[in-house]
């Protein structure tokens, strides 16, 4: 995934200026007389048409009327947004800062997650590089002195926090709801959750973990899945799923993985830390410090999150850092990229690149925005547009209205999701995100009413006309898969 340097395209024909150089233009005769092929603003309006006609034309060989082509490699170039100078009558460099640097919640590209460092610029897809945290899984879930022998190291960071405060401290993204993700395991066993670990941390600020384990040897696969995408066909029915890493499950002896954690001596915040790696020492971990060659791919995936694109513990008291790759997505209308960490199915998990993560299955879903509700909703499709061999050619051509879980599978790019509420766009954000999974109907297919969505409204008013259901033209709302997807930064 890459991103077009759109601000190399810096303005169009001067019709602005034209106009407004015609309305107190020379209004004698000779003005009025003037020959048909000369524009009404007088010379100088000619001068400048004639100029800036001749630069728009030869822009990255632009001709009017004819758009520039996609590239047609499987990349996402299209979702960043076009510079404001397009249409202008003036370069880019003489716009003003974005507005979001006066307001967070004015339109503009804006960090979210600033506890990293962002790159847009990176070869293969958009990164953030965050801190690097070393914990500890307790041998026995019941306790054991700091310095056990057969303690494991976990390998984490940090996104999202209940702590309002300390999210301000420390760059990360606030969440009022994650508190309410501790769901009792009973309703006789008040006290014992079911989704979220605890932990504490010592006296070298170190969090010791009560249980969870993530095994990440297996090789993430999809099978053989179709690639139809006629229709109403659904290519997730094709998949047969394997997970790059598998969390362990309540019934494990390590006790259920999650990447949410309940600090016990930190005010009993919950704090959303996806594992990056597991039982892995530093010195595994110290050869992809400058990245992960392709030579090293398969040793590097048997220990490392499928996301991760470099990993450096630090050493000589220097701290940590990961890199991760991000996903694009949308938000109220707005590109934004996010992290895809952990999903709570198989099915969510290897799609996603993601950690299959069971005890997140137990978070409730389908409540949305009400009270006590963990989650936030995000919007997927089945069978959204795909990319399209033109009538005539032989090439496939990378469609503007790509979007989709079918065009993902046929590795045409990533679905595309889109999310609910994120900060300074709405007040109820979770990084815990319920599937609402979607399929055109044929009769929208048929009608061309099938095309890129881009905000949640728009997506329940396509629902409502019965353009859009769930899949198999089941009804519409939760497909009960909890995604858990950090958001990191807005483009718009």
């Amino acid at each position: 995934m890459k991103f077009i340097k759109k601000s190399s395209v810096k303005y169009s024909v001067a019709i602005a200026v034209t106009l407004a150089l015609s309305a107190c233009g020379n209004s004698s005769n000779e003005s009025k007389n003037a020959p048909s092929n000369q524009l009404a603003g007088g010379e100088l309006a000619q001068t400048i048409a004639d100029a800036t006609a001749g630069t728009t034309n030869a822009l990255n060989g632009a001709i009017p009327g004819s758009p520039i082509d996609f590239e047609s490699d499987g990349g996402d170039d299209d979702v960043a947004p076009a510079p404001p100078s397009i249409g202008a009558d003036i370069p880019v460099t003489y716009f003003g800062p974005s507005p979001t640097t006066v307001n967070r919640n004015l339109v503009g590209p804006l960090q979210l997650l600033t506890a990293g460092t962002l790159d847009l610029e990176s070869v293969n897809a958009a990164t953030v590089t965050l801190p690097l945290y070393q914990g500890v899984l307790r041998s026995d879930s019941g306790g054991g002195s700091d310095s056990d022998n057969s303690d494991r190291e976990v390998w984490y960071i940090v996104t999202d926090t209940s702590d309002k405060d300390n999210a301000e401290a420390l760059g990360l993204n606030f969440s009022a709801k994650l508190l309410f993700a501790d769901i009792p395991a009973s309703e006789t066993e008040s006290r014992m959750s079911s989704t979220v670990r605890s932990a504490y941390y010592n006296a070298d600020g170190q969090l010791i973990f009560s249980g969870g384990s993530v095994d990440f040897s297996p090789v993430r696969n999809l099978g053989t899945p179709g690639n139809d995408a006629s229709g109403t066909s659904n290519l997730i029915s094709t998949v047969t799923p394997t997970p790059g890493a598998e969390g362990s499950d309540s019934d494990s002896d390590d006790g259920f993985y999650s990447p949410l954690v309940q600090i016990s001596n930190a005010g009993n915040h919950v704090y959303n830390a996806p594992m990056v790696s597991f039982a892995a020492s530093a010195d595994e971990l110290s050869p992809y410090c400058d990245g992960i060659d392709p030579s090293e791919e398969v040793a590097a995936r048997a220990i490392l999150h499928d996301s991760v694109s470099r990993i450096c513990p630090g050493d000589d008291g220097e701290p940590g850092t990961v890199t991760i790759n991000l996903v694009q997505g949308f938000s109220f209308g707005r590109p934004v990229l996010y992290l895809s960490t952990d999903a709570s199915t198989p099915i969510a998990a290897a799609l996603e690149n993601a950690i299959h993560a069971p005890a997140l299955a137990n978070i409730p879903v389908g409540r949305d925005d009400s009270l006590f509700s963990p989650v936030e909703r995000i919007f997927g499709f089945t069978n959204g547009p795909v990319n399209q061999i033109p009538e005539g050619e032989t090439e496939i051509e990378s469609n503007p209205q790509r979007q989709g879980f079918n065009s993902a599978i046929r590795d045409e790019g990533g679905p595309l999701n889109v999310l609910g509420g994120i900060p300074t766009i709405a007040t109820d954000y979770s990084p815990l995100w319920d599937l609402n999974l979607g399929e055109w109907t044929q009769e929208a297919v048929d009608r061309g009413y099938r095309s890129r969505m881009t905000e949640e409204f728009a997506i329940l008013g396509m629902v409502e006309r019965g353009f859009l259901t769930g899949p198999g033209g089941t009804a519409y709302g939760s497909s009960g898969i909890i995604i858990n997807c950090p958001i990191v930064h807005r483009l718009l």
